[in-house]
């Protein structure tokens, strides 16, 4: 049944926010502080909107995104490159905040994106640690590498900044590991993860911060949720070559790391990959097929609850 309703459109930025309604001519603006969220959740309540979209913009969103959810009005943040390329469809170039908050308006009418439920306080808070812990590790590499041609007085301050890098990762790996011990729930789908070949304590609790849909979704459309499934190029009689595209750039990250260890130590990814490769296919798209295969068994996994048996596991 096709929804009913308004949709609404609203532009974020660090101080304030743009609203508009799909089909209606005037936006309007107010803070982005908690203050003023009361009044704008009233207003949108008296809309009775089918749909609210905003873009994911770096966090900024997130104090509004979880008020309006709370109200439990229907919003949504979808990714920025969605709507910037609706709009190149429709042939709108033009960019300010209140053409911004109509086309998203716009997008909520036209394509109707699922409203996911939020993540939990937690699971976000697992999340900015994860995230905190991707961007010590990219300074490390970084001051690492810049330690190698570094002249002697600037190579002692790399080496301290790096000591001290060392040292905050090891505490965030410790907050991690007690973020995780404090819920039963996590802790048992922690050990179920790693219970397989291949799955470090990184690579899980990123699935488990990032990817809370295992276990809750056929595998086809969790494949796609990460990135990993392949999507036809084909046009008349050319037949072109299948690639992925999109989805989650973290949870897709580790799974390639995974994958790499697995097809080495995983009895079950291996024998799946030399097949692949005694077949012809090139390497990449073998370890891509394995990702898949990783993730389909993990979905499994997480969905019954099993931990890793190498010969009975369901594919």
């Amino acid at each position: 049944m096709e929804p009913t309703g308004v949709c609404v459109g609203i532009d974020v930025a660090k101080a304030h926010l743009v609203i508009a309604v799909h089909a209606q001519p005037d936006p309007w603006q107010v803070p982005n502080d908690d203050a003023a969220f009361p009044a704008l959740i009233a207003q949108l309540q008296t809309l009775a909107p089918a749909l609210i979209v905003l873009e994911a913009t770096g966090g900024y969103e997130h104090a509004v995104l979880g008020a309006l959810a709370a109200a439990g009005l229907p919003v949504v943040a979808v990714n920025p490159r969605q709507v910037r390329d609706f709009a190149k469809a429709l042939g709108l170039l033009a960019k300010t905040d209140a053409l911004d908050a109509h086309l998203l308006a716009r997008f909520a009418d036209r394509v109707r994106p699922d409203v996911r439920p939020l993540p939990s306080a937690d699971t976000a808070e697992l999340t900015a640690v994860l995230t905190r812990r991707r961007q010590l590790l990219d300074m490390l590499t970084a001051e690492r590498h810049r330690l190698a041609q570094a002249r002697p007085p600037v190579a002692r301050d790399l080496r301290q900044h790096i000591r001290w890098l060392e040292r905050r990762l090891t505490d965030l790996d410790d907050d991690l590991t007690r973020r995780i011990h404090r819920s039963p729930v996590w802790r048992a789908q922690e050990d179920l993860l790693r219970s397989v070949p291949g799955i470090g304590p990184i690579v899980a609790r990123t699935l488990l911060a990032d990817l809370p849909e295992l276990g809750r979704l056929p595998r086809r459309q969790l494949a796609a949720l990460v990135g990993v499934a392949p999507f036809n190029d084909d046009s008349g009689r050319h037949r072109g070559r299948r690639r992925i595209w999109g989805g989650r750039a973290t949870v897709r990250a580790v799974l390639y790391m995974a994958t790499l260890v697995a097809a080495r130590r995983n009895p079950r990814i291996a024998a799946y990959y030399q097949h692949l490769l005694a077949a012809g296919k090139p390497k990449k798209l073998a370890l891509t097929a394995c990702m898949r295969k990783l993730l389909t068994i993990l979905n499994v996994m997480v969905r019954t609850r099993q931990p890793w048996q190498p010969l009975t596991t369901a594919e």
